[in-house]
């Protein structure tokens, strides 16, 4: 898969930490940024090119992770999970069909983030499962306001 990955300053290191780490997972790495304050511009960059399917995926890191998740999720067909345990990392796309995971740098170490990482790039999202009509209805909503 293709991954980007994108960071506000202060979860730089980590960045760099986990891109080398999906390396030997044997996906391809891209980094879309770290050095805006504004982190809301690498999330809006991240979201955009993993919603226009230039990324199959998109990893973003901030102080806890929610700032580039909120702002990532306000880019159409962009659905980012703030992660921070396995059971989040594995349902943001088996269950919930999340195409970006944050997660926080001030909140969990880095060994704990590559198991993060390591689980949600393990799965794919089942249209059949019991999620689905819950997926689809976020994407209608999304689609139609309705």
């Amino acid at each position: 898969m293709k991954i980007a990955f994108g960071c506000d300053p202060n979860a730089a290191q980590m960045k760099q930490e986990l891109m080398a780490y999906v390396r030997t997972l044997g996906h391809e790495v891209f980094d879309l940024g770290s050095d805006d304050v504004i982190y809301a511009n690498v999330a809006f960059s991240v979201a955009k090119a993993v919603a226009d399917h230039t990324y199959d995926r998109g990893i973003l890191i901030c102080g806890t992770g929610i700032g580039v998740s909120i702002a990532a999720n306000k880019v159409k067909g962009a659905y980012a999970a703030c992660i921070h345990d396995v059971y989040q990392a594995q349902r943001a796309e088996l269950s919930n069909h999340a195409n970006i995971i944050t997660m926080g740098s001030q909140v969990i170490g880095p060994e704990l983030a590559k198991c993060l990482v390591k689980e949600y790039l393990s799965v794919t999202y089942d249209p059949n499962s019991r999620s689905a009509p819950k997926v689809a209805r976020i994407c209608e909503y999304e689609e139609n306001g309705i």
